[in-house]
């Protein structure tokens, strides 16, 4: 299926766009903190969560990398990176905080990158792939800087969630569901299914030799 890059469409896209950097910077931020990282470091780990996974899209997708066309989420990305850097140091913060909006930045990039993938008439299965590798590769560029092995290969039901939640984005909408309504269902499953999935640590089987 093809959407037309309609004003609406595309207004709805960059509302997405931003507040999954802005989220995914904050979440960053967080993590890179207990590494106790300087500022300049911080800001780093930040931009890479923020708008690293976009950018792994755009050049796949052989498009304009987003935050080069537009340096509002450029900017997005670094105060988001400053204003957590300072508010953590007046408000005792819990280490696996960040774990909320690493939850955000997963579900809003992964309906990102579906959106952009099918704008460009790319099929279907190959456009839910393009959001999880938007949604993810952030979150692993952060783990790789902070020197941890990547949340995503071994923390309960990520990727998945985003797989899913991207077909579910693509199944409304080709039964005609308003593309708003359908991202902000889509997105508040995965969102939702995150935060359950590590409350109750449901996660994919391991990997295992047989002894």
């Amino acid at each position: 299926m093809t959407l037309n890059p309609d004003p609406t469409l595309l207004n709805n896209l960059y509302w997405i766009t931003l507040v999954a950097v802005v989220v995914s910077s904050a979440s960053g931020v967080l993590k890179a903190g207990f590494q106790e990282f300087d500022l300049f470091g911080v800001v780093i780990i930040a931009i890479a969560v923020g708008l690293g996974g976009g950018s792994l899209r755009d050049i796949l997708l052989d498009r304009e990398v987003f935050w080069i066309r537009d340096q509002v989420f450029f900017i997005a990305s670094l105060a988001s990176a400053i204003s957590i850097f300072i508010g953590a140091r007046l408000v005792k913060i819990s280490p696996r905080l960040f774990l909320i909006p690493d939850a955000a930045g997963l579900a809003s990039f992964a309906i990102a990158g579906t959106l952009v993938a099918l704008m460009m008439d790319i099929p279907w299965l190959v456009a839910s792939f393009m959001g999880v590798m938007t949604g993810i590769m952030g979150g692993i560029f952060r783990d790789l800087l902070c020197n941890e092995p990547p949340v995503v290969f071994q923390s309960p039901l990520y990727a998945t969630v985003s797989w899913a939640g991207s077909l579910m984005f693509i199944g409304l909408l080709y039964i005609e569901l308003d593309v708003t309504v359908a991202a902000a269902i889509a997105g508040l499953s995965m969102f939702i299914a995150r935060l359950l999935a590590i409350y109750f640590d449901v996660g994919l089987p391991r990997f295992r030799f047989k002894s």
